[in-house]
């Protein structure tokens, strides 16, 4: 499925958009699998339009960034910020809630399970 993502940095007053592509069907069938492969090409896309001159693919860690689901007509997209930047992926074609629960569902699996006898 192809998909646009428009990137906003910070400190920089426009937007770059960038087609991205995950090798899964419709977002209405999407596993967890297609979710965390979409979170990861968004999360590449912003750092390629900080670091435009690298060729290397950066390994991706699915925590440390804010996202919410928000409406778009009949479809949703997705909008990821982390300290380098924001990005407004979509629109999909697929329900707000459901989108919402499979994104947590894939990035309550990518934190490590902490020991209940851990103190912070």
């Amino acid at each position: 499925m192809k998909f646009p993502v428009e990137i906003v940095l910070k400190g920089r007053d426009f937007a770059v958009t960038e087609t991205l592509e995950i090798p899964h069907g419709e977002p209405s069938s999407w596993s967890d699998e297609a979710v965390r492969d979409a979170l990861i090409e968004i999360l590449r896309a912003i750092d390629r339009a900080g670091n435009p001159k690298t060729d290397a693919e950066r390994q991706v860690v699915l925590r440390g960034f804010s996202w919410i689901v928000e409406p778009s007509g009949k479809d949703v997209v997705l909008a990821i910020e982390i300290p380098m930047g924001a990005a407004v992926a979509g629109p999909f074609a697929i329900g707000q809630k459901d989108f919402d629960a499979l994104i947590s569902r894939v990035l309550r699996s990518a934190t490590p399970r902490v020991a209940s006898t851990t103190v912070h």
